[in-house]
């Protein structure tokens, strides 16, 4: 372990949609933020990966 920080996607904008379950600032679930430390590299990048396309699905639902 290097000591350094864990990046993370969050942008400071913490509201949760009701009808995705994303995140409307980073587009996480509850569950992935909850868990964002605790995972691994791996799942945090698979995650990562996902975002864009949900806040794309955000932006066209007109709530982002």
């Amino acid at each position: 372990m290097t000591g350094q920080p864990i990046k993370t996607p969050c942008i400071k904008v913490c509201a949760i949609d009701a009808t995705t379950g994303w995140c409307l600032g980073c587009g996480r679930t509850l569950p992935e933020i909850g868990r964002w430390v605790a995972m691994g590299g791996d799942a945090r990048n698979d995650v990562t990966q996902s975002l864009p396309e949900r806040i794309s699905e955000l932006k066209a639902m007109g709530k982002r």
